[in-house]
């Protein structure tokens, strides 16, 4: 349970410090390269789905744990 937890949290705090790191990135292959239209939007989204991703998980994660004890 309490890995679970632990475990969640590390997940987001790994994620949420990496996030300006892709953050950059992605604005980087949006500046060097020649993207217009619906490629250049989802290369835009990059970012956004990037943190959903690390929220969802980290929650999925935390959820488990606290399944797991019986609190959920």
């Amino acid at each position: 349970m309490l890995g679970n937890i632990i475990g969640g949290f590390i997940v987001i705090l790994v994620g949420a410090t990496l996030a300006p790191t892709v953050a950059n990135e992605v604005q980087g292959a949006e500046d060097n390269a020649n993207i217009t239209g619906a490629a250049q939007t989802i290369i835009g989204l990059t970012t956004l789905f990037y943190c959903l991703a690390i929220a969802s998980t980290g929650i999925g994660i935390a959820t488990v744990g606290l399944r797991n004890s019986g609190l959920m």
